[in-house]
């Protein structure tokens, strides 16, 4: 299940930065074969594709009350500690569709392996307005 919606809560699964067809478009650690510049760039994809999930168990983007939680893991060798500035790429990218009024709480988690070799998964969880 991409998303999970009781009443007004919405919780995302993990979201890898995949295109429109489920190709992953990155895979690697960060600060070894991924750049921090790449890392961003699929950071901010795995957050829209995270938000379009959250759109779509809503009924639509302009349903999204609130953005609550977001959870930036990163896939990254021993020593690289710019978590935050790779999760901002992911709240910059939320911001560009929902405002930053609407920005969530954040955390940014350093990790040795992701799903498929991804660099970056995101979990968002929303409140949308009711249908």
């Amino acid at each position: 299940m991409p998303w999970v919606r009781h009443g007004e809560l919405v919780v995302t699964a993990g979201m890898t930065p995949r295109d429109a067809t489920g190709a992953l478009q990155v895979t690697g650690l960060v600060g070894g074969e991924v750049t921090p510049e790449q890392a961003r760039r699929a950071a901010a994809l795995a957050a829209a594709n995270a938000l379009s999930a959250v759109a779509d168990a809503a009924g639509g983007l302009d349903r999204v009350a609130r953005c609550l939680r977001m959870s930036v893991f990163v896939a990254c060798v021993d020593g690289f500690v710019a978590l935050s500035a790779l999760a901002d790429a992911a709240s910059e990218e939320l911001a560009a569709h929902l405002g930053t009024d609407r920005l969530p709480a954040r955390s940014a988690i350093g990790v040795r392996a992701l799903p498929g070799g991804a660099p970056v998964e995101i979990e968002l969880t929303a409140v949308v307005r009711p249908t």
